[in-house]
């Protein structure tokens, strides 16, 4: 049977039977978009089918290196880290290609934890888009740079002077892709096995910088497919002796890596919502209103776009990535691009996230501000024509500047309590201002050599 053809708890059983499986992989995606999981009995794998299983809610009250939250209140000591209920995905299935037809699994967090849950989250903007009449279309493509490195070797290097794959700046070069064809090739089997399969990989510019644009999907599979292409290919390269960064910055000298949001919404019978021969740039009114939205929620709901106190070292004037929520004709300097087109390609991108976004947040955020647009019928500002680096915008569509100020942005939003619920906004927030806390506790190389002797 092929794995992607599962689609029920029966069909699950039956490959796992077919492949005569002691065991299969089961994880969730947590906060940070991390994947956390285990290989689980046979046995207790058909069990889970049926009626869920528990996974140790630790995973939802700790932070991206394992260190536990102080400042939420869904789980801690207080309440002894129990499990939470949680449920296989059993159209999820996909074959790990490396580990001689083992299977995995996506699993969700269900009942109360369901309402901090990433994918949960991402769900219920689905849900919404549905009432509306509405189906969701979109695809994520990613930057990432590539080193000759291992998780030890870096670590003895502390992170300084590690080497990249390839030297120099090479954008689209078919050198470099050539003399790596063997990484390519595996990266594009890879994902053509495991359903995440990608329109184009190309060579950007950078010492060892790729980048990979996953194919258009409806609803929830688009940030399916885009968290596993990041967990997976840093798995591939690991497994050759190199190691991926899905950063946003990794290093002042180098480009930001973007992971840029492409979305589009049909109505149910098929027919674009987005697309009007009529108006302007094809621009129909109803997508005007989700522009309007994103426009005018995007700095309330920045954190959960720019998630790592690392994503605001991006957002700066020059480097390709916006500043304002700004929005032009197929402009690549503002912060959503609307690419003009057939009622096939109208669409809009969400050019402010980076390659470190939990795909089901950053959609969830990038799709909920649009349906939000359009319940309210909210205008955007005039589109940018020219260099939007260059153009003043009102305070409103200034975006925060650090991850504290964009958690307590998300705090405040009432449209984004609307959208998400006060569970996960208050909960979300908090990690985020324990993430921002935990940073403030280290000193930088930058303020040693600045202060160290001078001051």
């Amino acid at each position: 049977m092929d794995p992607r053809k599962v689609k029920t708890a029966a069909d699950a059983r039956k490959i796992v039977n077919e492949r005569k499986l002691d065991y299969v992989k089961v994880g969730v995606f947590d906060a940070d978009g991390i994947m956390r999981g285990k290989y689980m009995s046979k046995a207790k794998f058909f069990s889970a089918l049926d009626g869920g299983f528990g996974f140790c809610d630790v995973v939802l009250g700790w932070d991206s290196k394992d260190q536990l939250y102080d400042n939420v209140t869904y789980t801690g000591w207080h309440t002894g880290y129990p499990d939470a209920p949680a449920r296989i995905v059993p159209e999820s299935c996909r074959e790990i290609p490396w580990e001689d037809g083992m299977l995995l699994f996506i699993g969700e967090f269900s009942d109360r934890a369901e309402e901090i849950c990433p994918r949960g989250i991402l769900r219920r903007v689905l849900k919404k888009a549905d009432k509306m009449g509405f189906k969701v279309f979109s695809g994520m493509e990613f930057e990432f740079f590539v080193f000759e490195e291992t998780p030890h070797s870096v670590r003895e290097k502390n992170y300084r002077d590690m080497k990249p794959l390839t030297e120099g700046f090479f954008g689209y070069s078919m050198i470099r892709n050539s003399v790596q064809s063997d990484l390519y090739t595996d990266i594009l089997e890879t994902a053509k096995i495991m359903d995440f399969e990608i329109e184009g990989l190309h060579e950007e510019t950078g010492a060892g910088c790729m980048e990979a644009a996953i194919g258009v999907s409806e609803g929830i599979a688009s940030a399916d497919k885009a968290a596993l292409f990041k967990t997976m290919t840093k798995v591939l390269c690991q497994k050759v002796d190199l190691m991926a960064t899905f950063m946003a910055k990794w290093s002042s000298d180098w480009p930001g890596q973007s992971g840029h949001i492409h979305m589009s919404l049909q109505d149910k019978k098929g027919k674009s919502v987005f697309y009007d021969a009529k108006k302007p740039d094809n621009m129909s009114d109803r997508m005007r209103y989700f522009v309007g939205g994103q426009q005018q929620l995007t700095p309330e709901l920045l954190a959960m776009i720019a998630p790592t106190v690392n994503s605001y070292t991006r957002l700066i004037p020059g480097f390709w990535a916006p500043t304002e929520a700004s929005w032009g004709i197929d402009n690549r300097t503002c912060a959503l691009r609307v690419i003009p087109g057939s009622a096939k390609s109208q669409r809009v991108e969400y050019r402010l996230a980076a390659a470190d976004i939990n795909p089901y947040l950053a959609l969830a955020a990038s799709i909920g501000a649009g349906l939000w647009g359009i319940e309210n019928k909210v205008e955007p500002g005039k589109p940018v024509v020219g260099n939007a680096y260059e153009q003043t915008f009102p305070q409103k569509l200034r975006l925060p500047t650090t991850l504290y100020e964009a958690a307590g942005r998300l705090k405040a939003s009432k449209p984004a309590r609307q959208l998400f619920g006060d569970a996960f906004v208050d909960h979300f927030a908090a990690t985020r201002e324990w993430e921002e806390r935990e940073f403030r506790k280290h000193i930088t190389d930058w303020e040693m050599d600045r202060y160290f002797e001078i001051i």
